[in-house]
């Protein structure tokens, strides 16, 4: 054999899992057919957080007064759009440079091209044939196109873009029709809303954000509306006619038009190159055991492939097991504790059940709730929209799920996903003592609400 591992694909699912092989002393090769760091770092994770830190300034900006700075003339700050587009481009290359760094570092070779698996052990690159021991899947996902009534001809003409575009375009829109209410939708959503844009989401259910804590949704779908983001829920059907969405509400056929359609309506796992593999596949990708072994022995499959969490960070760590599984350290994801993070303004960090959820199992559900604007640290921020939810259950104090919304969530939620992991209680979340003043105190607040009675706020 040529090696003992190829990994097809370089995202941070691929890269990670090449680097890890590399560094336990398993001669690996990496295939990328684009950029390493794959959608994640090129075109989701990185380049759209990097423009809703712009949009967060601007924002910071025209509110200024409120913290005591008056601006002489405040309709003098302007967005530069190019120079946005030149900063997200400048740290997404600085990353992609890392990660390329990092790889030749550790040892991993890396072949650009487009690889085509021949059988369980053969992979074809440009007309090269290269062996392998053991395979691991990496070849991520990209954006669903439904079958909707007009859409092609909107994707053709320009009028829609999908995410991969919506990071890309060469102005702000004056207006744009988001398709889709879930995570990706509602980051496209603060971003433009906050630059300027005319935004309106439709979503067919009843509820944006439908997979969250409904104390989570209620809150976000609120401040959306308060900032100026139409929503339309209960859509049963619609068609596309240029940049015009025609649909059904209650029956009455209405339609909106604006200057960009984002359809955004989830991805679906790349499947091209593996047909020979016979996979099993499932509606979500890939079906792999717990050791992320696929059905046919030695081929792994993991991130967006197989569908499970289609998040960077789990792809990663499903990357590490897989490695690690072969060479035989029986690694597992507990998928039970993996943390899901919205951008938005303010932040959403979530893990374990909501709790609808655990009210669903056979726990004995409580919740505690403590608000941001009991905070010191966030008043002193002017960022008190939010709270932290503790869903537990009541015989053994056990954390089931901590659902918060905050200016830094993404960075909070952490702290929930190690306590879980370690398997800590209430008690031990009430007992631990936090840094004052930080956000931090709301998840202690929250467990000393669902001990007994919060010491900064007044339980009802």
């Amino acid at each position: 054999m040529d090696y003992k591992l190829i990994v097809l694909g370089g995202g941070p699912g691929g890269y990670v899992a090449a680097i890890k092989a590399a560094q336990l002393g398993i001669k690996v090769l990496l295939i990328e057919k684009h950029k390493i760091g794959g959608v994640c770092l090129n075109y989701g994770c990185i380049p759209t957080k990097t423009l809703l830190r712009s949009a967060k300034l601007y924002k910071d900006m025209m509110n200024a007064s409120a913290f005591g700075i008056d601006l002489l003339d405040a309709s003098s700050v302007k967005i530069n759009w190019p120079n946005m587009m030149v900063r997200k481009e400048n740290v997404v290359n600085q990353l992609v440079g890392g990660v390329e760094v990092l790889l030749k570092h550790n040892g991993v070779e890396i072949i650009r091209g487009n690889g085509t698996v021949l059988d369980p052990h053969h992979i074809e690159v440009a007309g090269h044939i290269y062996s392998t021991e053991y395979m691991i899947l990496a070849t991520g996902s990209s954006p669903h196109h439904p079958n909707i009534e007009g859409l092609k001809e909107a994707f053709d003409k320009g009028f829609a873009v999908d995410s991969n575009k919506a990071i890309d375009l060469d102005h702000i829109p004056r207006s744009m029709t988001i398709l889709g209410g879930g995570v990706i939708s509602v980051e496209f959503a603060t971003l433009y809303n906050n630059l300027g844009t005319d935004v309106t989401i439709i979503q067919r259910s009843s509820s944006i954000l439908k997979n969250l804590d409904h104390d989570v949704r209620k809150l976000m779908t609120r401040d959306l509306k308060k900032n100026g983001v139409k929503i339309i829920t209960d859509v049963s059907a619609y068609r596309i006619v240029d940049n015009t969405v025609i649909y059904e509400e209650k029956g009455v056929e209405k339609s909106i038009s604006n200057e960009i359609i984002l359809v955004s309506l989830g991805r679906k796992p790349n499947l091209q190159g593996l047909e020979n593999l016979n996979l099993k596949t499932n509606s979500k990708g890939v079906e792999t055991n717990t050791h992320l072994e696929t059905n046919v022995k030695g081929v792994y499959a993991i991130g967006d492939l197989n569908g499970r969490y289609m998040l960077a960070h789990v792809a990663s760590a499903e990357g590490i097991a897989a490695v690690e599984n072969i060479i035989d350290k029986d690694a597992t994801i507990d998928y039970n504790k993996v943390p899901s993070c919205i951008y938005s303004f303010p932040e959403v960090g979530v893990v374990g059940l909501t709790e609808e959820e655990a009210r669903a199992s056979d726990y004995d559900v409580d919740t505690s709730m403590f608000p941001l604007s009991a905070n010191g640290k966030a008043l002193a921020e002017g960022e008190s929209t939010g709270f932290v939810k503790i869903v537990f259950d009541k015989t053994y104090g056990e954390v089931l799920g901590v659902h918060i919304v905050a200016s830094h969530a993404t960075d909070m939620i952490a702290e929930a996903v190690a306590s879980m992991a370690l398997e800590a209680t209430i008690h031990d979340l009430a007992k631990t003592i936090h840094p004052h003043p930080t956000l931090s105190e709301i998840v202690m607040e929250a467990a000393h609400g669902a001990v007994d009675q919060p010491i900064h706020a007044i339980k009802k």
